[in-house]
């Protein structure tokens, strides 16, 4: 019986020696990992900092004429024409980098947008833009073709703009303007250069 023990400590003794190995052999190949995902993460940011960029024209309004002026503004270039589309509204929400007024109130946040076949966009915004929106027909004129514009132009896929509250369907922003329908570009409403 004390041989058996003997024997059992001894093969114990053994497994024990060679868990102890294993653990500090697999520890350092985990420092070696870790330091392989750093240098990985950094050529990632490297790669976010080489992102193309894409020049696209906003249209915010001039007060003195009540007509848009297109700001160019560099978004990232990206294979999705949806991702690009949200990032101009988001740029439009930010407002002018200039003397121009942003007719889309800072409040308003971006729900969804989509684009059908047909090339109709989808701009779903939050009910802010109704909520802190200047009164008045131009206003709303300001409103609608701010995005509208902006859309069409920079993206040719893109034909017409419909435009919702909430997800949902409303007749007009502020008692003036129809948004019962999609928008087709109006052009005339912008500055000659």
């Amino acid at each position: 019986m004390e041989k058996r023990k003997n024997v059992l400590a001894a093969a114990l003794f053994v497994l024990l020696a060679v868990l102890v190995v294993v653990f500090f052999r697999t520890s350092g190949r985990e420092q070696i990992r870790r330091s392989k995902d750093v240098s990985s993460s950094s050529a990632s940011v490297q790669n976010t900092a080489e992102k193309q960029m894409k020049t696209v024209s906003l249209f915010f309004l001039r007060e003195e004429d009540g007509l848009l002026v297109p700001e160019e503004r560099e978004i990232a270039a990206d294979a999705s024409l949806v991702r690009e589309a949200k990032e101009v509204i988001s740029e439009l929400i930010k407002g002018s980098r200039g003397d121009l007024v942003s007719p889309l109130p800072p409040e308003t946040k971006l729900g969804q947008l989509f684009i059908t076949k047909d090339g109709t966009a989808y701009v779903d915004v939050s009910k802010d833009i109704v909520d802190y929106h200047p009164s008045g027909t131009a206003a709303e004129i300001s409103t609608v073709y701010t995005i509208v514009n902006s859309l069409t132009y920079n993206f040719k896929p893109i034909k017409k703009v419909f435009i919702l509250i909430e997800g949902e369907e409303r007749e007009t922003l502020g008692g003036h303007i129809s948004l019962d329908r999609p928008f087709l570009p109006d052009y005339s409403l912008v500055a000659k250069r």
